[in-house]
């Protein structure tokens, strides 16, 4: 009598449906935790409060209402901001603002790979600074900056960083304030995930504590409200703002008057500050099961689990190649980030994971199916 055999992998999930794989590997909510209610009134309360204003061009500084309460909420002149299609697009108007082929950049060591191919095409000369479990490398930074380099910009992500997800210590951040001061280069503070706290104490933006005029700020709506209104913006000053505004007018005229009203309304609310409660609940579970998960079926990872934020990023022993690991967890059904995407160079023997998009009850088994990836690529 024949005896049942298991299919390899390789079949096995090949006849997955999109609802039985499990992705750790885009920074998004998964949709139980968006506002799909909140946001539905919200557009009606947008229509009904400023028809016109919603249905024109509108100026290219975005919509004038969330402008002002963008304003109020980061302490700064209405002037001083300048709303775009989601905060990668604030990220290129700065960059193309600012950066010249052959000016050098510092960036995060890993730091978010679109930010990273950007400034890369622009034939920017990069400058990767490594993170500690408290942030940049500030002693690194400052003996680069010793030996004669002169960064354009210092690209930065504060808070629950993408991808290694630790944050920017206070005192960092006074050193970082101090060295841009000194020699003289722009602070971009990117800093989209602020909001998504579920441990330890808020920390004061750069921006609200630059006394020299050294900070542009950029965020976004995408992960308080969700990532289909495109909505971000840069806060910097006001000659700046004005005249990046200035291109955008010849790029677009104006961006989306109906997302960004929409996104108003959301907020006057208070409906965003309900949004970031459930996010931050949700997340904060999600990211304590993922760190629970690693130290049960992969105890050799080496991770610094966050405070805050979408991403956890995992260092793996020097035997396991991503390159071979990445293909392999998908056969068995789980998407993954490589570490080699995050840098300029290395990141072999590390992942990105992003808990946002993964419910609790899934992890433990997409974790689990890693380690059977690992095994097999270690043969």
């Amino acid at each position: 009598m024949p005896t049942a055999r298991t299919p390899p992998a390789s079949v096995r999930f090949e006849a997955m449906t999109a609802e039985q794989l499990i992705s750790f590997a885009r920074g998004a909510p998964s949709l139980d935790i968006v506002d799909v209610e909140g946001l539905k009134a919200a557009a009606v309360r947008a229509f009904d409060a400023d028809p016109a204003g919603v249905t024109a061009y509108g100026t290219s500084v975005g919509y004038l209402p969330l402008r002002t309460w963008i304003a109020d909420k980061h302490g700064v002149e209405a002037d001083q901001v300048l709303i775009t299609n989601g905060s990668l697009q604030a990220d290129a108007f700065l960059f193309d603002h600012l950066v010249r082929p052959g000016d050098a950049v510092v960036v995060e060591r890993p730091t978010y790979d679109r930010t990273l191919l950007n400034l890369q095409r622009m034939g920017s000369e990069l400058h990767g600074i490594s993170i500690q479990p408290d942030g940049l490398d500030t002693a690194e930074l400052r003996k680069l900056l010793e030996s004669g380099a002169r960064p354009r910009l210092a690209h930065i992500i504060p808070n629950y960083q993408n991808p290694a997800g630790v944050t920017l210590s206070l005192e960092k951040r006074r050193e970082l304030l101090d060295l841009a001061a000194e020699y003289d280069f722009t602070i971009f503070e990117d800093d989209p995930y602020a909001d998504i706290r579920f441990r330890g104490e808020a920390l004061p933006s750069m921006l609200s504590m630059d006394t020299r005029n050294v900070v542009v700020h950029a965020s976004s709506f995408t992960k308080t409200v969700c990532p289909g209104v495109r909505v971000g913006y840069l806060v910097g000053p006001a000659d700046l703002i004005a005249d990046i505004a200035k291109k955008a007018t010849s790029l677009y005229i104006s961006p989306g008057m109906v997302s960004q009203a929409i996104v108003h309304q959301f907020c006057v609310s208070g409906d965003i500050d309900r949004s970031i409660e459930t996010v931050c609940r949700a997340l904060g579970e999600r990211a304590r099961v993922l760190a629970e998960s690693l130290r049960r079926h992969i105890p050799e990872a080496r991770f610094v689990e966050p405070d805050g934020g979408y991403f956890l990023w995992v260092e793996l022993p020097e035997d396991v190649d991503v390159d071979k690991l990445a293909p392999a967890a998908a056969e068995r059904g789980v998407a993954v980030v490589k570490g080699s995407d995050f840098v300029v160079d290395g990141g072999r023997h590390a992942l990105r994971l992003a808990y946002s998009a993964v419910t609790a009850d899934r992890i433990d088994e997409g974790v689990r199916r890693i380690a059977e990836a690992m095994a097999a690529v270690r043969g």
